[in-house]
């Protein structure tokens, strides 16, 4: 079967490739980087005659809300018509828990945008919403470091690794379409502050991580559970500390 990957060379969509080629499938890693462009349209045609699946792993260049809007809608758009075109069976979105939960945040109202161009699509979709990556929390740590102090949110975090991510959207692209969205979170969930301490001290970072009410998620105002499943959710295998052993993070 002929799968496409859009974002094919990006921290899940190449996990991805890696996994359905693995398993024997025709897999196209589209990225600009190999000639395909969702924004523009070239080599999109090309790249998805004949698929059956198309994944979206893409991700914007830009995390700005105006900037993150204009490349999910033109992208989305454009892939979309292409997918029309070529009869593509099954279209999977990855996106964000808490996307449509997070105020203020722009980057999460842009993809909640590219949710709704896939429900309006008459393309058989699935989307899965992944919690925050393990990958990312050193992103999100520096990000909220202020003076020397990591001034974290009030919220929970339940945190996955990007092998689980990509082994769940594996399996989902290979099954029937489910038209409706499904998620993916992290085994264990924890406060924000005390994931963000777990991960810095296993790391040897010795700054202090603090839970301040001021404090904003990239812009976003969080309530207790704006990032992790209100239901159920499909629970990745690697917990902080198999991570962080698989990764060779630890200090």
């Amino acid at each position: 079967m002929k799968i496409v990957v859009v974002g094919g060379t990006g921290l899940i969509g190449a996990r991805v490739v890696d996994i359905l080629r693995q398993r024997g499938h025709e897999v196209v890693a589209a990225s600009p980087s190999g000639g395909v462009n969702t924004i523009t349209g070239e080599g999109l045609a090309d790249a998805i005659a004949d698929a059956s699946v198309v994944i979206d792993a893409s991700n914007s260049p830009s995390n700005d809300g105006a900037a993150a809007r204009n490349f999910f809608e033109t992208s989305g758009r454009n892939l979309l018509a292409a997918e029309v075109a070529a009869r593509v069976r099954h279209h999977v979105l990855l996106s964000i828990v808490g996307a449509d939960r997070v105020p203020g945040q722009g980057y999460y109202e842009a993809k909640v945008t590219q949710e709704q161009l896939v429900h309006a699509s008459t393309i058989p979709y699935t989307i899965i919403r992944s919690t925050q990556f393990f990958e990312f929390l050193a992103g999100i740590a520096d990000a909220n470091t202020i003076d020397g102090v990591v001034r974290l949110p009030v919220g929970s975090l339940q945190p996955v690794a990007a092998d689980d991510v990509a082994s769940f959207i594996s399996d989902v692209a290979l099954g029937a379409p489910e038209q409706k969205i499904t998620e993916i979170a992290g085994p264990d969930r924890a406060d924000f502050r005390d994931m963000i301490a777990r991960y810095l001290k296993a790391i040897g970072d010795r700054r202090e991580a603090v839970q301040d009410t001021e404090a904003r998620y990239f812009g976003g105002q969080l309530d207790q559970n704006s990032l992790v499943p209100l239901g159920e959710a499909h629970l990745g295998r690697l917990d902080l500390d198999a991570w962080l052993r698989r990764t060779g993070t630890r200090s």
